[in-house]
């Protein structure tokens, strides 16, 4: 075991900070650092926190024993950066830069990078991120919206998207980029993408698009919006009521899928006709991404932590299955798929790409 290679994974979350370490693709130890809000609350900004999280990832590598002359490389999670096509990047001042300014969206993701950067430069090791948030692989017919004033965005989960899709092709004896694939992250967030050869070429925006979620509206009826939009309500309080307070919880007050699930069971129809109208609407785009796919494609992918109710994914897949087969990994592991991220880079699988800041 001392032969394979030592990665360490740090992934800075909005209040939590997990840190694991693998050999080769296996996981040796993790540890998730919950922040009190009063620990949070004393940082004037998200930069801020740099020194309470770096002081904890540092007392994880002290406790765990974890010798930098041991450690082949060291991975993070990315930050919310200009629009990049998926694959792993070397961690550098400018990417870090750019992440810490918020001049694409600021958010805690963005402090991993920059302690990564710090300690790989001490230590003499490389940093990398992998399929940050911000990656955009849409074809060009993708991106026309209706009106030259809006362009389609990519915002999805590309990270578990892409682990799913490879995961796929695995078990169908093939590679990732010879395969074409649908995947539907279902998580307090939902994205689908249209997975061509290795690119995911069209993919519902996650705040902005698609199906509603337990805590987003999803798409919207146009003019319904507007009407909304103008009818004195503040922008602030619209945004959070459309991504935080939208989906589920406008309709029954809660994002809980269990508690909705105990709900539908105890008789509610109310309950019952919104969980199955989102299994209805994530089904609708499933479709949708099989006519970008025209038709060809090896599978269909539920993933995320909903996939693991086997009443939304049965709803799904009653819908789907006449499309292609339907495979359900529950469930995600984003410190897994950093550790494989950087294992194709070690392993000279993938090429290390440069970010391009300005």
């Amino acid at each position: 075991m001392s032969d394979k290679p030592q990665l360490i994974i740090i992934n800075t979350g909005s209040t939590s900070t997990k840190i694991a370490r693998f050999i080769g693709g296996n996981l040796l130890e993790m540890e998730t650092i919950q922040y009190s809000n009063a620990e949070l609350a004393a940082c004037s900004t998200i930069n801020d926190q740099i020194p309470l999280r770096r002081a904890g990832f540092l007392k994880f590598l002290a406790d765990k024993k974890i010798y930098w002359e041991k450690v082949s490389l060291l991975v993070s999670r990315g930050g919310i950066g200009r629009p990049t096509p998926a694959g792993a990047y070397l961690i550098d001042e400018a990417m870090c830069r750019e992440l810490l300014s918020g001049k694409f969206g600021t958010h805690p993701s963005a402090l991993g990078p920059a302690i990564a950067l710090d300690l790989a430069r001490e230590y003499g090791i490389k940093s990398i991120v992998i399929d940050p948030p911000s990656t955009d692989e849409l074809q060009e017919l993708a991106r026309i919206s209706g009106l030259p004033e809006i362009t389609r965005k990519s915002a999805f989960h590309a990270l578990n998207q892409k682990t799913a899709a490879r995961r796929l092709a695995r078990e169908l004896g093939k590679k990732y980029e010879d395969i074409n694939c649908i995947v539907a992250h279902l998580g307090g967030g939902i994205t689908v993408g249209a997975h061509q050869k290795g690119l995911v070429i069209d993919c519902t925006n996650g705040l902005s698009e698609g199906p509603f979620t337990p805590e987003r509206a999803g798409a919207l009826p146009t003019t319904d919006l507007l009407h909304l939009a103008f009818s004195g309500e503040q922008k602030n309080p619209l945004m959070l009521k459309i991504v935080g307070r939208g989906g589920m919880t406008a309709y029954l007050g809660t994002k809980d899928a269990r508690m909705v699930e105990t709900m539908i069971t105890g008789g509610n129809e109310k309950a019952k006709l919104v969980y199955e109208a989102m299994a209805y609407q994530i089904a609708k785009e499933i479709g949708s991404m099989s006519a970008v796919l025209e038709g060809n494609l090896s599978g269909i992918i539920l993933t995320g932590g909903l996939a693991k109710s086997d009443m939304l994914t049965a709803w799904i897949k009653k819908r789907t299955q006449f499309i292609a087969p339907v495979f359900v990994y529950p469930g995600e592991d984003e410190m897994l798929a950093l550790a494989e991220g950087g294992l194709r880079i070690l392993n000279g699988e993938e090429e290390l790409k440069k970010y391009p800041a300005d």
